[in-house]
């Protein structure tokens, strides 16, 4: 049987009508036209087009690799990110190095060090650590930890979430809030939802509960706030936004099991936009931030090598979504 001819880069600017050049910028990941950058990538697929990233690395001095420094692939968001940088890196004929750190800063820094000795095109890096060393000389792209102007961050619309969240309990009929948390001490983006509830409530003139918890905190803690602002208060909540999806399941959890029902007697909004086995119903009532928008930009940012001009934090924008837990969802 004869083999099939692989097909060339001419191939696929012939496929696409394009020019031979455009198909270059499109697999290097340089900025182009949309309409010529989805046209190039339905002639690759269509003809089956594999980057020779070995020869591609020889003449460019490339290695074809980037590096995903993540703290674990076992939270939702992190393993749909993982995913979306995954995807991302494919089109543009990269490949990826993932590195998990179990919020260990002595692995993050060594995973640092590691990327270097193997020479990566560069490094992105969802960290914990306050005194990271970050490298000279390869490009460095954060997602959702500023560390200075010279390193540039991409997150989501953390403050307008939160105050977004704030705004529809109150649409929803809600008259008293509380925000619960639970999370790194770190001053990250992330920390930037509870500050965006607390104005959003104010703006409102609605009373509101804080219960801010350090990682590692017991579930119980929770327990016990909600008990004492529930079933011990004249004015009980009505109305609760959680600093992520699966402490917004939790709670729903705890207020069951103290007899309150979801929705009915208690709304809850998490923040994330996960979805149960990946793709299907969302897990609650969500703030959904935009993965595969934080993925692209962050790839096409590192794959850049040029960060001038750009703002020290790229704040993209976040939705709301019904997910079972508050009454639009019906």
């Amino acid at each position: 049987m004869r083999n099939k001819q692989a097909a060339t880069m001419s191939d696929v600017a012939r496929e696409a009508g394009v020019a031979l050049g455009t198909v270059s910028k499109v697999i290097n990941g340089q900025p182009v036209g949309e309409s010529y950058r989805l046209r190039v990538e339905a002639a690759v697929k269509k003809l089956d087009y594999q980057v020779n990233v070995s020869a591609k690395a020889l003449k460019s001095s490339r290695s074809g690799f980037i590096a995903l420094i993540i703290p674990d692939t076992i939270t939702p968001y992190f393993a749909l990110l993982t995913q979306y940088v995954n995807l991302a890196l494919e089109k543009r004929g990269y490949k990826m190095m993932l590195c998990f750190t179990a919020r260990d800063a002595s692995r993050e820094q060594e995973f640092i060090r590691m990327v270097r000795h193997n020479q990566a095109d560069g490094i992105i890096a969802l960290t914990y650590t306050p005194d990271l060393m970050i490298p000279t000389g390869i490009p460095f792209v954060t997602i959702d930890r500023f560390f200075s102007v010279e390193v540039p961050c991409i997150a989501s619309d953390n403050f307008g979430g939160g105050r977004l969240a704030a705004q529809k309990l109150a649409e929803l009929g809600c008259t008293h809030l509380a925000c619960l948390r639970k999370g790194s001490l770190l001053v990250n983006e992330p920390s930037k939802r509870k500050d965006g509830f607390v104005s959003g409530c104010m703006e409102l003139g609605l009373p509101f509960e804080v219960c801010n918890l350090p990682d590692g905190s017991p579930l119980s803690a929770f327990e016990v706030f909600l008990k004492r602002n529930i079933l011990e208060s004249d004015h009980p909540l009505d109305g609760i936004f959680c600093g992520n999806d699966a402490l917004a399941w939790q709670v729903v959890n705890i207020l069951r099991g103290m007899g309150r029902r979801v929705p009915d007697d208690i709304q809850v909004i998490g923040f994330d936009g996960t979805r149960m086995f990946g793709d299907l119903d969302y897990v609650c009532s969500t703030i959904v931030q935009p993965l595969p928008d934080i993925a692209e930009t962050a790839v096409n940012m590192v794959l850049s090598n040029d960060f001038t001009g750009l703002p020290p934090l790229i704040c993209l924008p976040v939705r709301y979504q019904p997910g079972g837990t508050t009454r639009d969802s019906r």
